[in-house]
């Protein structure tokens, strides 16, 4: 007897909540990262320490936050 069974369906909190969560979560990180890096500002760096830590905050970001 070949019986096959239904694939599951993903639970709502997989469909919609934890894709929002994460947004939220990589956006609040990314926002609250860069603020930092703009308050700690020193006159040798000019743009360039902001523009840094927001380039180098992305990979970790989208790492962590890649399976969702």
């Amino acid at each position: 007897m070949d019986m096959q069974t239904k694939p599951s369906r993903p639970h709502w909190y997989e469909l919609y909540l934890q894709p929002c969560v994460a947004e939220l979560l990589g956006t609040a990180l990314f926002v609250f990262i860069g603020c930092l890096s703009v308050l700690k500002d020193s006159k040798d760096t000019g743009l360039l320490q902001p523009a840094l830590v927001h380039g180098l905050a992305l990979g970790p970001i989208i790492t962590i936050m890649e399976g969702i």
